[in-house]
């Protein structure tokens, strides 16, 4: 698989990292680096403890600091929530009353969340602080509530990994959403041109003799049909067809051995 059929060029993808009173320089630059690494660039800082020109933050920062410096800064969730059609949580343990709203791993939340974004109205994933994570009132602003299912012994995750594993789902979403061109089939003639072609090789190597040559071809034919094989299928085939009669050609005083072929 090339790399462009394995991430595709994509457009803005229409979701807002929210970070809430974010308190390590360091994470700041790194999730600016993974959301630029992801294809997002939409980032809003809520109370934010760490300076985002801090010299770790920018050091962490590599290559993306147009997310860093381009990222709002706000007072509350809330407006940083302004103008989202919907909103995902992390948060490893949560309690009250949003113990109701949507729960479940980022493979299952998120695409649904892909689904309705737009350029108009984004989608949010929402972190909270490194040392205490989202409380339940800012949990309860949200529409969904992602648990990465980490190690039950350690499940701490480090802020910008968790960033990193929901961004590379949004991602995967989206990539999923993207129309891939159909592979180009061979046409009739194509098979046809081919199969003649892979007869002058059998033929030239001695595989066809006897009273089977017609019983043989056909399973060729069948089985070229069956294939359903795409042009560059019936290119790499010619080649290996051309090669076969180019050293028939320059080795003529080679023995053909026929060996007794049973085509059932």
């Amino acid at each position: 698989m090339s790399e462009e059929e394995e991430s595709p060029r994509l457009g803005p993808i229409p979701c807002r990292v929210v970070l809430v009173e974010t308190h390590y320089p360091g994470n700041l630059g790194s999730v600016a680096r993974v959301m630029r690494n992801m294809g997002l660039s939409d980032l809003w800082l809520v109370r934010p403890i760490a300076r985002r020109d801090d010299t770790q933050a920018v050091r962490m920062a590599v290559h993306a600091g147009e997310v860093l410096d381009g990222a709002k800064v706000v007072g509350t969730l809330a407006e940083a929530l302004t103008g989202c059609s919907q909103a995902a949580a992390t948060a490893a343990r949560v309690a009250g009353p949003v113990r109701e709203i949507k729960k479940g791993f980022p493979r299952e939340i998120i695409p649904s969340l892909a689904e309705i974004g737009t350029m108009e109205r984004p989608v949010a994933l929402v972190f909270g602080p490194e040392p205490s994570g989202l409380t339940t009132e800012d949990v309860a602003l949200c529409h969904h509530l992602v648990k990465i299912p980490a190690n039950h012994a350690y499940p701490s995750i480090n802020l910008a990994q968790a960033v990193a594993i929901c961004c590379y789902e949004m991602r995967l979403a989206w990539i999923s959403k993207v129309p891939r061109p159909a592979p180009e089939p061979a046409t009739f003639e194509s098979q046809d041109q081919l199969f003649r072609h892979l007869r002058q090789a059998l033929e030239a190597v001695g595989y066809l003799f006897g009273d089977k040559q017609e019983t043989l071809m056909h399973g060729v034919r069948h089985l070229i049909s069956r294939m359903g094989p795409q042009e560059r299928d019936i290119k790499l085939l010619h080649g290996l067809a051309r090669q076969i009669l180019w050293y028939v050609r320059t080795h003529p005083g080679d023995p053909v051995k026929r060996e007794s072929i049973d085509p059932e």
